[in-house]
């Protein structure tokens, strides 16, 4: 799905003499007969094309950089979610363990960083959702800064540690667990991606488990160990995915980015087109 128009595009309609273009690009051009949407290739010579509901469109080079900074967020979130958490599986007394400990906070950032730049670049439909996603990772950061400032720093511990040893701090870190279900959730209704679809309910119940106290150290630690590995495998498939496919259909971005009397311009010559057929 894409949550954006392309600033290359072109768009055709057929309207009556003398039209308003409806384009949003550099360059636009009417072509009678036909409706058409098209965002342009700024580097292949024979891009491929794909139909969308606005018209046909194809993937340029802005479009690759997106997606691949999208993905790499993701990757970013989750080798740092998995770095942090393989403290528990650890002994005590490694030294690898006592490293990590005393990096907590840092990974903890970074994961944030990268699942906060993945949700300023996803390709969502609905703005709303997209929106709702990033306040919840902007409300999830500011209240984690606040936790570890005003409760875990006084305590000499570390946000993370402190989040542990206090579950209600869960409600402080919470919002931005919350943007990440809803991200792994949109992945999973978009593709059909099982380990998505199960990371949709293993994150609320670990957290809840955690901040309720009903769930036991063995129960959270087996259902870390099965957010770990799928959280491994939902951010290395998304690299055996075309390009395409986190783009979504371009057309309708593209559309919902013109003026409103645009848009139903272009509707109304679409459904001239379609009687014509």
């Amino acid at each position: 799905m894409a949550s954006r128009a392309m600033p290359a595009a072109l768009l055709h309609t057929s309207l009556p003499p003398k039209p308003k273009p409806l384009a949003s690009a550099r360059t636009g051009k009417v072509r009678h007969g036909s409706v058409t949407c098209k965002a342009l290739s700024d580097s292949s010579p024979n891009p491929t094309v794909y139909r969308g509901v606005y018209g046909p469109w194809t993937v340029d080079p802005a479009d690759v950089r997106e997606v691949i900074l999208y993905r790499s967020g993701l990757v970013t979130a989750a080798t740092s979610f998995v770095t942090a958490s393989s403290t528990m599986f650890l002994p005590e007394d490694s030294w690898v363990s006592e490293i990590l400990r005393q990096n907590l906070d840092l990974l903890y950032t970074l994961g944030a960083g990268g699942l906060g730049l993945s949700l300023l670049l996803i390709h969502i439909y609905v703005t709303e959702i997209k929106r709702t996603l990033q306040a919840l990772w902007a409300l999830g950061v500011v209240s984690s800064l606040a936790t570890y400032v005003y409760l875990a720093q006084p305590s000499g511990e570390s946000l993370v540690q402190y989040v542990v040893d206090n579950p209600t701090a869960v409600w402080f870190v919470g919002p931005l667990f919350a943007a990440l279900t809803g991200l792994v959730f949109k992945e999973g209704l978009c593709y059909g991606k099982l380990e998505a679809g199960i990371l949709t309910f293993i994150i609320p119940t670990v957290l809840l488990g955690h901040l309720t106290g009903l769930m036991d150290d063995g129960v959270k630690a087996t259902l870390l160990g099965f957010w770990i590995a799928l959280f491994v495998i939902f951010a290395g498939r998304k690299f055996t995915q075309p390009i395409k496919d986190d783009i979504g259909d371009k057309s309708i971005f593209m559309f919902n980015s013109l003026p409103e009397d645009e848009k139903q311009a272009l509707v109304k010559n679409l459904e001239l087109e379609k009687n014509r057929n």
